[in-house]
Formats: C-alpha cells, sequence, structure tokens
C-alpha cells in the first residue's frame, strides 16, 4: 500500500490521508483546516475524481468539512462513517456552508453528498475491493473511529482523533486487539510537557472559577466546540449545578449545539452503558435537563446580555472563530465582573489561542475593543495526551512503522524522539508518500 498526505502533515487541520493499492484509491477523512483563513487539502480535482471511496473517522470540520468539495468537484462514490458521524457531520457542514459560502461548492454537489453515505458498524470488517476496513471505538466524540486498513499483505491503523479516557458520556479508545504494521496517529498533545492533569481537580478548580464570578452577578461564557466539548461541558454544569456545587443559574445554550445534543441524545445507544442505564432507569434525562435553556433567536440573546442577572453561556465556536460567541464577546467583554472560560483546543492564529496567551485586545469588526473580562484556561481535552499516545503505540501488535500528523510540527517531532526509540518514524510533510 502507499501513503500519501494531502493535510494535517505537520499541521493541525485539513486531515486527508490517500490510501493506494493497484486498483484502489480510497481517502481516511476530509477536512478543512479553519482559523484566519479555511484552508483546504493539497489534492487537485483529478484526484478526487477518481477516489473510489472515502472513510471518516469523525464529525468535525477538520476532518469532514472537504467533503461538500469533493462531491462537487465530481466524486461519484460513497463516503462510510458510523451513524452518529454521519447525522453530525450533516449539520456541521451545512453550518460550514452557510456560514463561509464556498464557492467551489456547488448545489449539485450537495446533493450527490446526501445520496452517497453508507453506515459502517463497529468491530464489523468488510470487504471494499481488494481492502478489508475496520471501524473501531475511538473516545474522541460520538461515533468517533479509528480505522484499520489491510490489503492481505500490510496492515494499517489510523487514529484519527483518539482519547483513551473515559468520560462522562463515552467510553475511551478500545485499543485491546490493535494490530498493524503501520500507525498513522494523532499529535495534538504529544509534548512531553502534555500530560493532562487531573480532570476532576481541573472541573474543581473551573467550578470555583465560575461560582466566584456568579456569586458576584457576573456571566461566564464558555466557548465550545459544537460536538464533544460542548456535551461533556453541559453535563458537568448539570452535575453541579444539581448538586449545589454552584448557584442554580440559568445555563444558555446558543449555537449548533443544540442541534448536536438532539442527535446525541438520539444515539444514546454509542454512549457508554451507565448514562443509557441512567435514562432508562430513571425520570431524569440529562440530555433535556431543566437547568439548559436553548437560545433560539437574536432577542433572546440580546436579552441574556442586557440582563442584571448572573448566567453562564455555553455557545460556538471554540476557538472564536465565528458563531454567536463573537456576539457575546462584543456585549460582555468590557466588563471586568464577567468571564470567559477557555475549555479547548485553541489552534495557532485563532482569537481563541490569542486571549489563552494574554492578549488584552482583538479587532473586532475591523475595531479595536479591549478585553476587560477574565479569561481562565481549564483544559478538558477530548484527544490523547503524551502518556496515551505512548500507551497506544505499545499497544499495537506488530507494530513497524508509526506516522505523525495532525499536530503542531514542533509536538509531532517531539513524539518522533519517542517513536523512534522503538520503530521507523516519520512526521510526514504535506504531498509526501510512503509505501508501507
Amino acid at each position: 500500500m502507499k501513503i500519501t498526505f494531502f493535510g494535517a502533515a505537520g499541521e493541525v487541520g485539513r486531515s486527508c490521508i490517500m490510501v493506494s493499492t493497484k486498483n484502489t484509491n480510497i481517502l481516511l477523512d476530509a477536512g478543512v483546516k479553519l482559523g484566519e483563513k479555511i484552508e483546504y487539502p493539497q489534492i487537485s480535482e483529478d484526484q478526487l475524481r477518481h477516489m473510489d471511496g472515502i472513510f471518516l473517522s469523525h464529525a468535525h470540520l477538520d476532518h469532514v468539512g472537504f467533503l461538500p468539495h469533493i462531491y462537487s468537484a465530481g466524486y461519484k462514490g460513497h463516503f462510510f462513517a458510523t451513524k452518529p458521524t454521519i447525522e453530525v457531520s450533516n449539520v456541521m457542514i451545512s453550518d460550514y456552508i452557510r456560514l463561509s459560502n464556498p464557492v467551489s461548492v456547488t448545489k449539485k454537489g450537495l446533493a450527490e453528498q446526501a445520496r452517497h453515505s453508507k453506515i459502517v458498524e463497529y468491530y464489523k470488517e468488510f470487504r471494499f475491493r481488494d481492502l478489508s476496513i475496520k471501524f473501531i471505538p475511538a473516545g474522541h466524540i460520538l461515533g468517533s473511529a479509528l480505522i484499520e486498513v489491510s490489503d492481505g499483505k500490510s496492515r494499517v491503523a489510523y487514529t484519527g482523533d483518539i482519547s483513551l479516557s473515559k468520560t462522562r458520556l463515552l467510553e475511551g479508545a478500545d485499543v485491546r486487539n490493535i494490530t498493524a504494521d503501520t500507525l498513522i496517529t494523532e499529535s495534538t498533545y504529544a509534548a512531553k510537557r502534555d500530560v493532562f492533569p487531573n480532570e476532576k481537580l481541573v472541573t474543581r478548580d473551573m467550578a470555583k472559577s465560575m461560582k466566584d464570578t456568579l456569586t458576584a452577578g457576573g456571566k461566564v461564557i464558555v466557548p465550545s466546540f459544537a460536538v464533544g466539548r460542548a456535551q461533556e461541558v453541559l453535563f458537568l454544569l448539570d452535575d453541579y449545578i444539581n448538586s449545589g456545587v454552584l448557584p442554580k443559574v440559568p445555563v444558555y445554550v446558543d449555537g449548533m449545539i443544540n442541534k448536536v445534543m438532539r442527535i446525541y441524545r438520539h444515539n444514546v445507544i454509542y454512549c457508554r452503558k451507565e448514562l443509557q442505564s441512567k435514562i432508562l432507569m430513571s425520570d431524569y434525562d440529562p440530555f433535556k435537563s431543566p437547568n439548559f435553556v436553548p437560545v433560539e433567536t437574536k432577542g433572546t440573546r440580546n436579552k441574556i446580555v442586557n440582563d442584571q442577572e448572573a448566567a453562564i453561556i455555553v455557545t460556538t465556536s471554540g476557538m472564536l472563530t465565528g458563531g454567536p460567541v463573537m456576539f457575546y464577546l462584543s456585549k460582555l467583554a468590557k466588563d471586568s465582573l464577567n468571564k470567559m472560560l477557555l475549555v479547548g483546543y485553541q489552534a495557532v492564529g485563532t482569537m481563541g489561542r490569542a486571549l489563552q496567551e494574554g492578549s488584552k485586545s482583538i479587532f473586532m469588526n475591523g475595531k479595536e475593543m479591549r478585553i476587560e473580562m477574565n479569561v481562565n484556561t481549564f483544559h478538558l481535552s477530548a484527544h490523547a495526551d503524551r502518556p496515551q499516545l505512548e500507551s497506544l503505540m505499545n499497544k499495537v501488535k506488530g507494530l513497524q512503522n508509526v506516522m505523525i500528523v495532525h499536530g503542531e510540527i514542533s509536538k509531532s517531532k517531539e513524539l518522533r524522539e519517542y517513536a523512534s526509540r522503538k520503530w521507523e518514524a516519520k512526521v510526514p510533510l504535506i504531498k509526501e508518500s510512503y509505501e508501507v
């Protein structure tokens, strides 16, 4: 097999990897890179038209956002993913098209995409032309998968984004029986210093920070990715309010999060057994908690920011690259009584990263705006940290090659230093190809 990297090589974003044999070309993921400008995988339209299949690890835009571009370029084949990934991808892509209006996406392309999804079940290995493919739970978000690809001679395991930790909603990745000659692994948090603190301690400190602001009558903004991070944050807040750790204030939920919450609820069979049992065996459904107030109109947003009451606002986008959070920031950032909590990864070049690094002013709509509100970071990651990435590599049976992607180049190289002690390890560059 030959592996070619068209994105996520030496960077975070636009994941797009081609696996080829003499008879078959497939893509593992098809993402875009969000930031100051949108960047696409470095793959030609001719290559896209001659693709035989697309296999998606999960529904974040940096892994699925390029899909409508591919169909608009003339691709006629199917894309394969778990049921939750297909459903969430539809919502994410629709919002991406609405906000970005990319010129290369056509109505015909979107219609073709809608007709060509194929549901894949976890653990059920299946044939695709001359390849065998298997999806394994990856623990990152609902429906996320580690994808194994074999041509009968060699076997590749692609992590997508992965987490070995159990959360309130999901089990960690199932890495008990991974066998592969080649591992393509993410490296979002691959530096030696990327060792996540105990989550109970992080959430305890986060609750204290929130309580201080809420008790003083301020508002707390929590920018969040609509998929995965938002659901974990909301379940945490629900627990803390119900138990009295946090005062009983409204938790406003804005943006795509509301649609995604409904998809999570409809696919709760993919969540932890304990959560399923809680819903089935009691009258309490945390997806429909009375603590949550969905924000459906701009008028509601105005009421929230003008109200004198304390409140929590969980809203998109997680890196402050657009979405409703920009409205709340413009109205609440000048008051030191308020606070913003950053809980997810902030990419280089985003407004979220600037605030995380201490910037006290931002440019919004061409005007400079001072930031008087406090900005705190509480890391609640859905990715593997450095110890988990090391553990993952050591669990793969028969491993010979490690290809390190989806990380800032310095972090990918740090992980390569470790991996090269035991295996042939590479940090690919965009458009590079390797035979395995």
